[in-house]
């Protein structure tokens, strides 16, 4: 994924049937995480992450 700068960092934990999933914006340092089910694709979890971590900037700019 890529922001205004260059990527987010993504991360992906299996923890048994679930996926902890971390997203980083590399200029700012933010990050955030997620909780899903390892069925869901990497795709999936790693969009949700990062609309997460978009919110997250957006609420600081204010």
């Amino acid at each position: 994924m890529s922001n205004d700068a260059g990527q987010y960092l993504v991360e992906f934990i299996q923890i048994g049937s679930s996926v902890k999933v971390s997203a980083v914006d590399p200029v700012t340092g933010r990050e955030v995480s997620i909780v899903g089910p390892a069925s869901a694709s990497r795709n999936q979890l790693s969009s949700v992450a990062v609309k997460k971590l978009k919110y997250v900037l957006s609420k600081e700019k204010l």
